[in-house]
């Protein structure tokens, strides 16, 4: 049996290859796994890794790491394949693959392929509702999303998140979040901007204030700004494309795109590089001169809300 594991979600390709890798050892034990790295290791070390019998055991497992970046491998792997015995299993680890390769076509025919895909904001929140329910606690969907506009959609964040709640509480709900975790700046910095744009000052202070008491210094907020700015930027060039097709063109969480997208309809493209010019005035002028870069920013923050 191979099995290929692929996508752009780092911590769904790990779990499950971590999840493969326990039920093999379970049964067949240490000595029966072999792990090599495509780019450390010969095609030679490869081929013998893949054709050689088990050793003290009835069957071996070998899991090989990038094999593509040996571009011998990805030349030869049908011939490869077919020289492997039938007491071998083998996965492949294949974070990034170009789809319009042969090797990719082979793959995706002639494997167990699994393609791990970034979760948008709903897909994480059903991930955190099922795996509560897993380990034994009980969360509602809402408060499976509002845990994710809290922390953020790293998955491996909620992943640690989660399992600190559960060890809490038999029941998690916004009282317990709200207790045992802390927002991150990058989604904090989200709200930001949207309480300028809905033109609520008294939100938008306390929330920079919170960044603050969070020890968030302004050269890390204008970093945020910048970069929650190129995403507005990147979803207003996209057209009417959906926010898969422009988180997969540019490389961005889905969910960071949809969360953005109400804002980027608010905005023209002039509007959005003349915040770009704006900030970027603040950061020169901050690094150059005596400039109150709070005040700064939250004067510039206030003028969205105006």
């Amino acid at each position: 049996m191979v099995i290929t594991l692929t996508g752009e979600n780092s911590f769904g390709r790990q779990h499950e290859l971590n999840g493969l890798v326990r039920t093999f050892l379970d049964e067949h034990g240490d000595l029966a796994l072999e792990r090599l790295d495509g780019q450390e290791v010969s095609l030679d070390r490869i081929s013998e890794a893949l054709t050689s019998l088990p050793f003290l055991a009835s069957r071996k497992l070998v899991v090989l790491r990038a094999p593509s970046t040996n571009k011998q491998f990805a030349k030869r792997v049908e011939q490869l394949f077919g020289e492997i015995p039938e007491t071998t299993d083998v996965i492949l680890v294949e974070p990034k693959l170009d789809k319009r390769l042969a090797y990719y076509k082979f793959l995706k025919k002639n494997t167990d392929f699994r393609d791990f895909s970034e979760l948008d904001g709903n897909g994480l929140a059903r991930w955190l509702c099922s795996t509560a329910h897993a380990q034994g606690p009980t969360l509602s969907m809402a408060n499976a999303r509002y845990l994710v506009e809290r922390v953020g959609a790293n998955q491996q964040l909620l992943a640690n998140e989660l399992e600190k709640l559960a060890l809490y509480s038999l029941k998690i709900d916004r009282q317990t979040i709200d207790l045992l975790t802390e927002p991150t700046p990058q989604s904090t910095i989200f709200q930001l901007l949207e309480a300028a744009f809905a033109g609520n000052r008294r939100k938008l202070l306390e929330l920079y204030a919170e960044q603050r008491a969070l020890k968030v210094e302004p050269p890390q907020i204008i970093a945020m700004l910048a970069w929650q700015l190129h995403v507005l930027a990147v979803i207003k060039t996209g057209g009417e494309r959906s926010a898969d097709e422009i988180a997969k063109d540019a490389r961005l969480n889905p969910f960071v795109v949809r969360k953005s997208q109400s804002i980027a309809s608010k905005l023209s493209l002039a509007e959005i590089k003349k915040l770009v010019a704006d900030l970027l005035r603040i950061d020169t002028r901050s690094k150059r001169s005596l400039l109150d870069a709070d005040e700064a920013l939250q004067h510039y923050l206030l003028s969205l809300a105006a």
